[in-house]
């Protein structure tokens, strides 16, 4: 039985719920795997028409998991390797299930949070939510996401959230097309969803897995080779110094190096961490 993942299934739609409102549904090993296996076998049974991805709790997730953090500072980078490899396994499961998915976005959402929503294929949200790449500011960088997050906001718009860290509101994610519709609560939330299924469950099963793999077989992008060039890439980062003075100094609630550089030489740096995803209680990493 799963542990942090459990699903549901009414009139040809399973839910997909991350019960962890006390992690603020941040994800880890376990998380990861539970998703993963969640995700293929909605896109393998026939009776699923739709799948909605959701989370429990006032956060949809928080990203990185502090716990799994703590572990992932002292992995190798073969082990980093394995452990991001099993995590872009996730994200591929999830654009690639062979339902139409629905993300239920009820609150805010960082680093690899976002990654979830971007790998859905629709995604609704409410107005209060809020949405970063927190990644730089641990000292490593949204790789593993960064394909499902350029395929939904463009190239120009990843460019300045990767970058910069800053917080953006849905009306903002609407905007540069993270997520489809914005809703004033979480009972608009549910209505949009419910629309957005009785659109989906008139058009025939196959013809939407078919549409699905279309529109993934024109995209510009060869996913293997992305997939391995950025499990390497944050492989590397975790690993590098500045990765592990970033991970360590948000563990250890001080700022890191880079930072304290600068307010001793009398700049206006920040605290370090993972800027707001540190009040959600999760680092925020997307890797």
């Amino acid at each position: 039985m799963a542990e942090f993942v459990r699903t549901s299934d009414a009139e040809g739609v399973r839910t997909v719920t991350i019960d962890r409102p006390e992690a603020h549904n941040a994800f880890n090993e376990t998380v990861i795997d539970e998703l993963t296996t969640a995700m293929v076998a909605a896109g393998d049974d026939a009776s699923v028409r739709v799948v909605v991805l959701a989370s429990v709790g006032p956060n949809f997730s928080a990203g990185a998991d502090i716990p799994w953090m703590k572990r992932m500072v002292d992995y190798s980078r073969e082990e980093n390797v394995a452990d991001s490899g099993k995590m872009a396994a996730m994200f591929r499961a999830i654009r690639e299930c062979r339902r139409p998915v629905i993300c239920r976005v009820q609150g805010p959402c960082f680093g690899g949070g976002v990654g979830l929503v971007a790998a859905c294929d629709l995604s609704v949200s409410v107005a209060a939510a809020t949405f970063s790449l927190t990644e730089v500011r641990l000292g490593i960088i949204p790789a593993v996401i960064s394909p499902y997050v350029t395929e939904r906001i463009g190239p120009g718009q990843i460019r300045r959230y990767a970058l910069t860290a800053e917080r953006f509101d849905a009306a903002e994610a609407r905007r540069i097309g993270l997520v489809s519709e914005v809703v004033d609560d979480e009972a608009g939330l549910d209505d949009r969803i419910a629309f957005f299924v009785r659109l989906l469950k008139k058009a025939g099963p196959e013809a939407l897995d078919h549409c699905k793999r279309v529109l993934r077989n024109i995209q510009p992008v060869d996913w293997d080779k992305v997939t391995m060039l950025t499990v390497d890439r944050i492989a590397d980062r975790r690993v590098s110094p500045e990765g592990q003075d970033g991970l360590k100094a948000f563990l250890e609630k001080r700022a890191p190096g880079w930072i304290a550089v600068e307010e001793g030489a009398g700049g206006t740096g920040g605290t370090g961490g993972a800027g707001g995803a540190r009040g959600a209680g999760g680092a925020g990493g997307g890797a």
